[in-house]
């Protein structure tokens, strides 16, 4: 059955596609590539044009808008995100299974239930166009958990009288997942904001589509990973051990987050040594390092200040994206360009050299920035007050890049 059918029918008439979604015998990568990553992408494409391109009214203050950079590595995130939390919500509905008596028949059966039932959310995301109808939103998630009850008793076989005690389960359950993510995302925020030039940029050659954000090639090595993953899942559900069921499900959520490569951030004291005493002509005056996050999902950095106690101040930051690197990976085979000028500020986001770089200019004395992205992973960026770009420019670029790359 086509994505569209299945949408209208598991939305309009829920009652009998249910025992029709629970007859099939689908693949997980099906479900995913074919119905979870379009349907996700639309609705991440719609807020991206809400937040970016229409703007929300904000009384006194106007319209305001995201950066456009800042908009797509958003969207692209959420769309991950939704892959991520439909797995998540896959392994809470299999592992609590035999405590409400429904049938454990493994994480593939429980991804379409987790998959299907956040059907209407997607679709009501198509409004966040006008960023004032996102209320629909969670009306459409009231009308998902219906879904879900449904849905527990069609596929996984939950009894009647204790569907809606599992239902609520999962939800209190997927509520935790959500904000164990937006953590998550909140650290990535951070250090996409800075990489991606977050601000008042518009975006020239970008690509049309979300498609391009994915490559076919590696889209498919990536579902090669996530494959596996679901079946560790179910090899650790099959043990009966509750640390080898959690551990493979951060697995399965760190797969999708990493972008496959599992890659751990590298331990603080190997950031150090390029953060130096001094920088751009300036004596550093602080240090600052921080590694932290949840396993699997943890971020490094480095930060340190310089000043001359008259007025100049440049922050430096050297970050390892580390287990969520992936998100890094996606931002950059997006492509993103852009450049924006006005009467205070110029801004530009490039490639250069197989690199992601951006820079922001002030031109009545404020700050200026400097940030480059290196090996889709390690993030480089200077900031300063009373240094020109030009001098951050050089600083940053007097760095070893070439063995930040390489760290491992």
């Amino acid at each position: 059955m086509g994505l569209v059918d299945r949408a209208k029918n598991i939305i309009v008439t829920p009652k009998t596609e249910w025992p029709v979604i629970a007859a099939q015998t689908t693949r997980d990568s099906q479900v995913i590539l074919g119905y979870v990553v379009p349907l996700a992408a639309i609705a991440a494409l719609a807020g991206f044009i809400g937040l970016s391109l229409v703007g929300i009214s904000v009384p006194i203050v106007g319209t305001t808008r995201i950066g456009a950079a800042a908009g797509l590595v958003t969207a692209i995130y959420n769309v991950i995100m939704a892959v991520a939390m439909v797995y998540v919500l896959a392994f809470i509905i299999d592992l609590l299974a035999p405590t409400f008596g429904a049938q454990k028949a493994g994480v593939s059966q429980a991804l379409k239930v987790s998959a299907y039932a956040y059907t209407p959310v997607w679709i009501a995301s198509i409004a966040t166009i006008i960023p004032a109808l996102g209320i629909l939103v969670l009306v459409a998630a009231i009308y998902a958990i219906y879904l879900l009850y449904l849905g527990l008793q069609a596929v996984v076989n939950a009894p009647q009288e204790k569907a809606a005690g599992y239902t609520a389960v999962i939800v209190i359950a997927g509520i935790a997942a959500g904000l164990v993510i937006a953590f998550i995302g909140g650290a990535i925020g951070a250090v996409s904001g800075a990489g991606m030039g977050v601000g008042r940029m518009s975006m020239r050659g970008a690509p049309t589509t979300i498609d391009r954000a994915i490559e076919r090639g590696r889209l498919e090595a990536l579902n090669r990973k996530l494959d596996e993953a679901s079946k560790r899942m179910d090899e650790a559900q099959k043990s009966g051990d509750p640390s080898k069921q959690m551990e493979a499900a951060l697995g399965a959520l760190g797969t999708v987050i990493s972008g496959g490569k599992a890659v751990e951030p590298v331990q603080l004291d190997a950031l150090k040594p390029f953060v130096p005493e001094q920088f751009a002509g300036l004596p550093r005056t602080d240090l600052r390092t921080d590694r932290s996050g949840v396993k699997g999902f943890m971020v490094a950095k480095a930060e340190a200040v310089y000043g001359d106690g008259a007025g100049k101040r440049v922050t430096l930051d050297v970050t390892d994206t580390g287990g969520a690197s992936g998100l890094m990976g996606f931002a950059a085979w997006m492509g993103i360009q852009g450049e924006h000028e006005d009467g205070n500020r110029r801004e530009v986001t490039r490639q250069e050299n197989g690199r992601l770089v951006h820079e922001e200019m002030s031109k009545h004395g404020g700050d200026n920035q400097y940030t480059v992205v290196l090996a889709e992973r390690f993030v480089v960026g200077a900031r300063g007050r009373g240094v020109d770009l030009d001098t951050l420019k050089s600083a940053v670029n007097g760095l070893d890049l070439a063995r930040i790359a390489a760290l491992k």
